[in-house]
């Protein structure tokens, strides 16, 4: 294993000490825990807060700012965060109007920060949450009852952010984010593993001729290993899911977010785009709002998956566009 770390135990606790140097302007370590929250002055608005296991950097933190993420919590690499810290983040987080909570859906996940709502509850703090499960390409995988929550999380994120900074009640936005998570498909695949530090070794090995569809942001098994494709068949193997996973109308508009994996070029980010934006316009399918990059990542594995946003609500693309004051957005 090459890594440029020190010692492997040590590489989220020195990772978000880099962070929070680098982007000091922006956020802030909050002293004895593991938690990025920013700096951008309290309003008496509802907060967002975020996060789980490190490695899939720049989420959570990377998309905490002024506009989006009150704070983020980052577990150790591939695991959830503890109750204790998901409740000290609630509080660092509150400006009076309630705490919201957007959780990937692992079960770890969903357990912890569903402990910590019942504490912040207790405590007098009003807290709402949304379980994100966009991953379309399996059911009951590894760590998950149902679909697991990836890469189209962040697209959650950065509506619900616009829905607290523009004023809207906790009640509101539990609303949206109800709303708003059914319209969100995402399907991965993988040319490679990840290498978990303290393991020291690639989760799960792939030939260098083959590829897995389906794979989940943690190594979790896809639904079916072939032979390396072309780009262009790559993106109609998953951009033909995708639309089976909807019912579309011609009326309807779409988003897409395509994200790398970890290890994947922009070079080729570029050119899996240009083949998807081929199959949707023969589809006819409306895209009017996309976005490229790593976004959600599982370390260094190779790989990319795509999303599909379906807008139901056209203040959800008003929200996308919106600015905002993050280290990664």
């Amino acid at each position: 294993m090459k890594k440029i770390i020190n010692q492997p135990a040590q590489v989220v606790d020195e990772m978000l000490d880099g962070f929070s140097y680098i982007h000091s302007d922006i956020i802030y370590r909050l002293e004895g825990y593991d938690i990025i929250a920013r700096r951008a002055k309290k309003t008496g608005k509802v907060a967002i807060i975020s996060g789980g296991g490190s490695g899939h950097e720049p989420s959570h933190a990377g998309f905490v700012g002024e506009g989006m993420l009150s704070a983020a919590v980052c577990g150790a690499v591939f695991t959830s965060p503890t109750p204790d810290q998901v409740l000290k983040a609630i509080k660092e987080a509150d400006e009076g109007a309630g705490v919201f909570m957007v959780i990937k859906n692992y079960s770890g996940d969903v357990m912890n920060f569903e402990m910590a709502q019942d504490l912040a509850e207790m405590e007098g703090i009003e807290v709402a949450s949304v379980v994100v499960d966009d991953d379309i390409a399996v059911e009951d995988s590894l760590y998950t009852q149902g679909r697991r929550g990836v890469a189209g999380t962040v697209l959650v994120h950065k509506i619900l952010g616009d829905a607290a900074r523009l004023g809207k009640s906790l009640k509101e936005i539990k609303r949206i984010a109800d709303e708003l998570v059914p319209n969100i498909h995402t399907i991965g695949l993988a040319l490679s593993g990840a290498t978990v530090p303290e393991l020291g070794k690639a989760g799960f090995v792939l030939a260098s001729d083959e590829i897995e569809f389906g794979i989940g942001i943690h190594g979790e098994p896809g639904y079916r290993r072939e032979k390396m494709q072309e780009s262009q068949k790559l993106s109609q193997e998953l951009v033909e899911k995708l639309i089976q996973s909807f019912d579309i109308k011609e009326t309807d508009s779409f988003g897409i977010l395509i994200n790398g994996m970890g290890a994947t070029p922009l070079m080729e980010q570029y050119v899996f785009a240009n083949d998807t934006r081929k199959l949707l316009e023969k589809q006819n399918i409306a895209i009017v709002y996309k976005k490229l990059g790593n976004i959600m990542t599982s370390i260094d594995m190779a790989g990319i998956s795509l999303t599909l946003i379906k807008f139901k609500d056209k203040a959800w693309i008003e929200a996308l566009n919106s600015p905002v004051t993050t280290a990664a957005w």
